[in-house]
């Protein structure tokens, strides 16, 4: 059976959206004539983002459980067995060859109804902590795609192929864009640059830090590429004109991403599963504060398993308002540490994820 015709889904965060359509990507390389139909969650930022890149989607009116009021969860099965209807619907209509998982809420009712018309389905797990959702399917799928090693304890070890997180294409090759990213921030090539990045909604904790940090960036001469996420976008450009002697380049969103990781020669991040693939795959030094509240601290485990290689350093989110900027400033002063870090943070990086989790399907499908 050669493949016509895929359904990928999942989504709710960019850790899930960007991997998903990396692999959709990679299967119209293949073979342009693929159709692609994504399945995500109605008023999630798949919604917007899968479209911007090219492909159509349909959202499904499940929600997650709220782990934190219990009491809120009275529309979840009812949303659950909407969507799982919707998603027979669609399977129905479609006849995909195959569906691919990527977490997230819509992944579930996706799945289960993969399932239960006997459609070969995938599961793509970017975290070192499995999610709920491919936890319970992981046995019933055909094979399952994962980041990190010791994944056997989630899901039966003989489906388990470690790929890494499939990532944007244009991060895989930095070379020449620093002398475009330079005009494009409005910052000084030669000087040294942090990034800063907490995920598509970003994050308090090192927002705060560094804004109570400016006056030391300025004094230590380091420039910034500061994302803040659209929340704090207003309070950062408004703290930063205070210091007309700090370059600074601050958005709610990049973009370019590409550009910003040609221009840092440090990344502040969260250690979500596409940010710490990201950072690997560019090879860069980089602080990770995880965030404590994800899902089983999955994050958490995220960062360690790049301290345990040398290749980042871990800063837990309770202490970021007194160490972050203290530790970056003292970071970029000790170049042999930079290149230790740098190098173990590459030799991390996997390049090719999308290509050799696309080839193996198609391998098991023929």
């Amino acid at each position: 059976m050669s493949i016509k015709k895929v359904i990928i889904s999942g989504g709710g965060t960019g850790g899930h959206i960007y991997p998903a359509i990396a692999i959709a990507s990679a299967f119209k390389e293949i073979d342009p004539q693929i159709e692609i139909l994504f399945v995500g969650a109605e008023g999630k930022m798949e919604m917007e983002k899968v479209p911007k890149a090219g492909f159509n989607i349909i959202g499904l009116p499940v929600v997650g459980i709220n782990r934190a009021h219990l009491w809120k969860n009275f529309l979840f099965p009812i949303k659950l067995i909407q969507s799982l209807y919707q998603a027979f619907a669609i399977l129905k209509s479609f006849k995909p060859d195959v569906v691919i998982g990527v977490g997230g809420y819509a992944s579930g009712p996706t799945l289960i109804g993969a399932w239960l018309s006997r459609i070969p389905f995938y599961i793509q797990e970017q975290n070192s902590y499995a999610g709920i959702t491919n936890k319970a399917l992981g046995s019933k799928s055909r094979h399952i795609f994962v980041a990190y090693p010791g994944m056997s304890k989630f899901f039966p070890t003989e489906k388990i192929t470690i790929t890494g997180n499939p990532v944007r294409k244009d991060l895989i090759d930095l070379s020449g864009k620093k002398e475009k990213a330079t005009p494009f921030f409005k910052l000084k090539e030669q000087v040294p640059t942090i990034l800063i990045i907490g995920g598509s909604q970003g994050a308090r904790s090192i927002n705060l830090a560094i804004l109570d940090g400016l006056s030391l960036f300025e004094k230590a001469g380091i420039q910034l590429i500061w994302q803040t996420g659209i929340h704090f976008e207003a309070e950062a450009k408004n703290a930063v004109s205070k210091f007309p002697q700090l370059s600074c380049f601050v958005s709610a969103f990049i973009y370019e991403m590409d550009f910003a990781y040609a221009m840092a020669d440090l990344v502040i991040s969260r250690a979500g599963a596409l940010s710490v693939s990201e950072i690997c795959l560019s090879g860069k030094p980089s602080l990770l504060v995880p965030f404590p509240n994800a899902a089983e601290d999955h994050q958490t485990e995220n960062a360690k398993s790049l301290v345990m290689e040398n290749a980042a350093i871990l800063i837990p989110d309770k202490n970021a308002k007194d160490t972050l900027v203290s530790t970056a400033i003292k970071t970029l002063d000790d170049q042999d540490l930079l290149a230790k870090l740098a190098e173990n943070s590459f030799h991390m990086g996997r390049p090719k994820a999308a290509q050799q989790i696309v080839e193996l399907i198609t391998e098991q499908c023929k």
